[in-house]
């Protein structure tokens, strides 16, 4: 699993943004804080279940979002062991992105 800055997926996401996938796995009250756009909601525990849907895009860059980058990191795990292998993890997290690239969100 790839481990991208902040600032490195700002970057990655000006070029790619067409291919990649986004999927925050926060909880849905922390949405509240600021989400990236075009991201799709999937909370951690959820990810078996979208297991399914996921394999259409196995080709494509999944981009893993949470609060610190720990959970995504997790869900990073799962997914390369159900043999996805392009998967990108926030480093950081939310807090980072709000630290480096979009001040109007909130760090919590």
């Amino acid at each position: 699993m790839k481990q991208m800055s902040a600032t490195q997926l700002d970057e990655f996401l000006q070029k790619n943004a067409q291919e990649a996938i986004l999927i925050d796995v926060r909880e849905a009250h922390e949405l509240a804080n600021g989400m990236l756009e075009n991201a799709q909601h999937m909370p951690m525990n959820s990810i078996p279940a979208h297991v399914g849907e996921l394999e259409m895009a196995k080709e494509s860059p999944i981009v893993l979002i949470c609060r610190s980058g720990q959970r995504s990191a997790q869900v990073g795990q799962y997914l390369e062991q159900l043999g996805f292998s392009d998967v990108i993890n926030l480093d950081g997290g939310m807090n980072a992105w709000a630290a480096e690239i979009d001040s109007s969100m909130k760090v919590y």
